[in-house]
């Protein structure tokens, strides 16, 4: 457990460092608190390795909620995605579609689904457990970047000469943040909550990218079988050279339906209201750009 600068300097916060592969470090780090707000996870939608997500997202939220447990929290809000949410073809999904295993597609999907499956066991014994299902947070502050915000930034160095006919869900990272503060405040124990914005073609999202930036947005459509090959062909590649490819096959596999939900349960019960995800693209160009990433 290591003590440090936070690398977001605009929060007055003490920083302690962890490892979610290590108990003993979430041990010492949720001692003395009374709310945990789960947000870590390995989001990566390619690895050399995939036992590494399971390691981080399953067992690794498995150890921090028992920590919690055992410290006696007063609330725990846990962070799944939206893909843990059924997807409807052509509709909206919900905090009760239906969904199973079978339909996560590739390793972080699934990482992420047997995780949300963890903290329902937990709040299913009794701990307070609320979890918030984010969409596609884009905006400030995505130093790695996120494999959305990485979508972004290759936008903005016209490294997109094509789109494919998908759709996401924009909503703006700091409405992510406050829906994480409202669960915590109002949600109900066990529940989940959808965490987005609008819906959007990936068209659509690169045309607004566009007006925000000045930067060209692709005008061809690609196939899904063609970016299936090409991302077959980049895996292939990538496994022999032990780097990400630039379209990883999961992503494809993801693109395969739009993924549009409805947050309306969030706006009802937790008083949720996002900004449009015209106001989260224009901070996330701004952000890059200031930042020297594009």
């Amino acid at each position: 457990m290591t003590r440090g600068r936070h690398p977001v300097p605009e929060l007055n916060v003490e920083t302690v460092i962890g490892d979610l592969t290590d108990p003993a470090s979430l041990e010492r780090a949720v001692d003395g608190c009374s709310v945990v707000y789960h947000v870590a996870a390995d989001y990566r939608l390619w690895s050399a390795n995939p036992a590494e997500l399971y390691q981080s997202n399953v067992e690794g939220t498995r150890h921090l909620l028992q920590a919690a447990n055992e410290a006696g929290v007063d609330r725990v809000v846990y962070t799944s995605t939206v893909g843990c949410i059924g997807f409807v073809d052509g509709g909206l999904g919900d905090e009760t579609t239906p969904v199973s295993l079978g339909d996560m597609s590739g390793h972080y999907k699934r990482s992420k689904y047997l995780a949300e499956k963890v903290a329902l066991e937990f709040a299913a014994k009794g701990m307070p457990i609320v979890i918030v299902n984010p969409t596609a947070p884009v905006g400030d502050h995505d130093f790695k970047p996120t494999p959305t915000g990485q979508t972004i930034v290759d936008f903005l160095r016209r490294r997109m000469p094509a789109y494919l006919d998908t759709g996401l869900n924009i909503v703006d990272v700091r409405d992510v943040a406050r829906g994480h503060l409202l669960a915590c405040e109002k949600g109900r124990v066990g529940e989940r909550y959808i965490l987005g914005g609008d819906n959007l073609t990936l068209e659509q999202i690169f045309a607004e990218l566009a007006r925000q930036s000045g930067v060209p947005a692709p005008k061809i459509r690609i196939p899904y079988g063609v970016a299936w090959t090409a991302a077959a062909i980049g895996g292939m590649i990538s496994n022999w050279t032990g780097k990400p490819p630039r379209a990883p096959m999961e992503g494809v596999r993801m693109a395969r339906k739009k993924m549009w939900v409805n947050h309306s349960k969030a706006e009802r019960e937790l008083g949720y209201l996002p900004a449009p995800a015209a106001v989260a693209l224009g901070n996330a160009v701004a952000w890059f750009r200031e930042k020297s990433y594009a």
